[in-house]
């Protein structure tokens, strides 16, 4: 065994000697991964990542750290390596950077034992006139990519947030019985997300006392 083998590597040093040594490959699957996301194909981008990073780690967290541009990465590489390997690694992001959000969402799922985390929600209204109800349509997002889209009314929507937060209720009471901590930065977001719901519930409580005063046509 090598003495590299036996030495703890010095990181990020250690991810981008992986990369590296199979750069001409890595960069013509960013080319390919380009094409599919060009095409809509983003499940298939997604797929192809883990693939990526189940068997090439190390060279995968260096493209993904490179794609997130953080100066303090650039700067540990330059000062662990050369400014040149530094330069090597800028100019993935400027190529590839339109991947930057898959590699982000599928390093949350290495490193946070995530799958497919919703970034965002597409919605847009409607009125089934018929019904005499609004209705809401939805396309949750991870990234780019549409995890579904789906169209209910208010009150089908509110039975599925209602399913979502005793979810959540359940999750955090097996965590007390078992005496499981709650890191300090997932407990402030808890509490910013507690205090969105309870603003949007007292603008929810306000229109539906208006919806109640306002008389309907029999």
């Amino acid at each position: 065994m090598s003495s590299r083998d036996d030495a703890p590597r010095e990181m990020p040093k250690a991810l981008v000697e992986d990369y590296l040594e199979q750069e001409a490959g890595t960069r013509a699957f960013l080319d390919d991964l380009q094409k599919l996301a060009a095409e809509g194909r983003r499940a298939t981008v997604r797929d192809r990542l883990r693939e990526f990073a189940e068997h090439s780690q190390g060279a995968f967290f260096a493209v993904a750290l490179s794609l997130g541009g953080s100066a303090q990465f650039f700067a540990d590489v330059e000062a662990q390596m050369d400014v040149e390997t530094g330069g090597k690694l800028r100019d993935l992001k400027e190529t590839y950077g339109n991947l930057a959000d898959e590699f982000s969402i599928v390093r949350s799922e290495q490193t946070k034992d995530r799958h497919n985390p919703v970034t965002s929600l597409s919605t847009a209204t409607t009125y089934q006139s018929d019904e005499e109800v609004p209705l809401v349509e939805y396309t949750p997002l991870s990234g780019e990519m549409e995890l579904y889209e789906g169209r209910e009314s208010p009150e089908e929507i509110l039975q599925v947030a209602h399913f979502m937060v005793r979810a959540t209720t359940d999750a955090l009471d097996v965590a007390l019985e078992n005496d499981q901590p709650v890191n300090t930065e997932e407990l402030s977001a808890l509490i910013d997300r507690r205090e969105e719901l309870e603003s949007e519930l007292g603008a929810l409580r306000d229109q539906i006392d208006e919806l109640r005063r306002t008389p309907v046509d029999e």
